[in-house]
């Protein structure tokens, strides 16, 4: 199993540093959400900054771009970090794709699925320089000249990555994908009796079912040393839990716990305004559904008993001012779980 660090940035300068401080305290790969800065341009610091590390985008949003524009930008992030790169796209949902980044929506599922088979299409064609002939329902890619073509990458094309939480989207990760990850919105029941089965099948569809496949966990964590407070940490979890809670995108993950009018709640106050509150009205039964808490020696055990024989890699944020020769073994720890 692969440990990772995946942030969350206001600036360009600060992903750079972050990725460089990742790589410092031995995670394996560093990850960047699409939030206040650019995946692309975030991994194209990240890469010039450090040498050894994985680079990827946790998620890049797919619907927001184009086939074309994103395979340009992978195949200078692969080249760039010497092959360290991996893709990682999610499609948003229907208010963001449609108001914040003014593009079209329509069956996200087989969007992305499109999308992917559009991304490999074109980086076949500049690794073989043969003729650009896709056309599908949602994207048409079928001219590429000389001036264009970059040629073939030395490092291969990037892996592909897809966030899933719904059941069609999931199922074309494992059709498409190199691998999965999972939404931080998802239980470790839900990864098992939902999660698996559904990228199985998707795989078996594909005949794909002897190829590697990579399986990222979900990450709500809360770390402190023993006798500390944990109340903060805890409550921004909790904040958490109730705003992805509150989306009915998101609403399959409560069902199977029978979790539905903690749903419909959450929803309800967003509707009047009452962000702030969220967190408050989720349980403690939940929290503990979704979130490891503890010292680092109960984190890295707990992790390793929910996800040790399911995932591949893992995210987990050390504290401010971790103690690397304390925390060095337990990441190691964690390594070996999936090789047990």
């Amino acid at each position: 199993m692969k440990v990772d660090f995946t942030g969350s940035f206001s600036r360009l300068d600060e992903a750079g540093e972050s990725a460089r401080e990742a790589e410092r305290r031995g995670y394996d790969g560093w990850w960047v959400t699409e939030t206040k800065v650019d995946p692309p341009l975030a991994s194209a610091v990240a890469a010039e900054r450090t040498e050894r590390i994985g680079i990827g985008t946790a998620v890049t949003i797919a619907f927001a771009r184009n086939p074309m524009t994103v395979a340009l930008q992978a195949n200078d992030l692969q080249a760039a970090s010497g092959g360290r790169f991996s893709l990682g796209l999610g499609s948003q949902i229907k208010a963001h794709v449609t108001r914040r980044f003014s593009m079209p929506w329509s069956s996200p599922a087989a969007r992305m699925r499109e999308f992917v088979l559009a991304l490999r299409a074109i980086w076949a064609s500049w690794d073989g320089g043969t003729p650009l002939d896709f056309s599908g329902e949602f994207y048409e890619h079928t001219l590429m000249t000389p001036f264009f073509d970059p040629g073939p990458n030395p490092f291969g094309p990037p892996d592909v990555y897809l966030a899933a939480v719904g059941p069609r989207m999931t199922e074309v990760a494992g059709e498409v994908a190199d691998g999965l990850i999972c939404h931080a919105f998802s239980t470790e029941r839900y990864v098992r009796e939902v999660t698996l089965p559904l990228v199985e099948r998707g795989r078996a569809r594909a005949g794909r079912e002897g190829e590697r496949f990579e399986l990222v966990a979900p990450g709500f964590v809360a770390i402190a040393e023993a006798g500390s407070d944990l109340a903060a940490a805890v409550a921004a979890i909790k904040d958490q839990i109730g705003f992805y809670g509150s989306t009915p995108a998101y609403r399959p993950v409560l069902e199977l716990h029978g979790w539905e009018e903690l749903g419909d709640r959450l929803n309800s106050m967003t509707k009047s305004g009452r962000w702030e509150e969220l967190g408050s009205v989720v349980p403690d039964e939940v929290l503990e559904a979704f979130a490891v808490v503890g010292t680092p020696e109960e984190v890295v055990a707990e992790l390793g008993r929910r996800y040790g024989d399911l995932a591949t890699r893992l995210t987990l944020a050390l504290p401010d001012g971790a103690d690397m020769e304390r925390w060095a073994p337990l990441m190691d720890q964690l390594r070996k779980e999936k090789d047990g």
